[in-house]
């Protein structure tokens, strides 16, 4: 199955289809992202959106999107949105990161926060049903 995100005119993923293989294969049996774009506009589910070939398997193009995601066409990539103006994206993982690296500390009853306007990790512990700042 070939899974195909529909855009509206500001790269913003709608939803995400599938669609056969045997819908996106040329004349000799060749899947083809043009053949599949074509048979998602035959659908008419929008005139003014685009549709962009996306991996279930992250094979290709970074990442699965889903609703709210956006495709970057620079990079050729599906991404989250960005979470924060300080954070980049990493092309290994295909997730945003912060400038400073989270704190790694396994225990569910801490949590951290991202501080924007100062850049750091804010810590959180659990005290009875409440979180409280650090």
């Amino acid at each position: 199955m070939a899974h195909f995100a529909e855009l509206d005119v500001n790269n913003n993923v709608l939803r995400v289809i599938v669609v056969s293989n045997n819908d996106i294969k040329d004349e000799n049996g060749n899947e083809s992202e043009a053949i599949g774009v074509a048979f998602c506009e035959g659908l008419k589910i929008s005139e003014t959106t685009t549709w962009k070939q996306c991996s279930y398997n992250k094979t290709f193009r970074l990442n699965y999107p889903g609703p709210g995601w956006i495709y970057d066409p620079v990079l050729d990539v599906f991404h989250a949105p960005k979470p924060f103006p300080s954070w980049t994206l990493n092309m290994t993982s295909g997730s945003w990161q912060a400038p400073v690296a989270r704190p790694e500390i396994n225990d569910a009853d801490v949590r951290f926060e991202w501080d924007e306007a100062n850049q750091v990790w804010v810590r959180y512990n659990k005290v009875g049903e409440e979180w409280v700042r650090v």
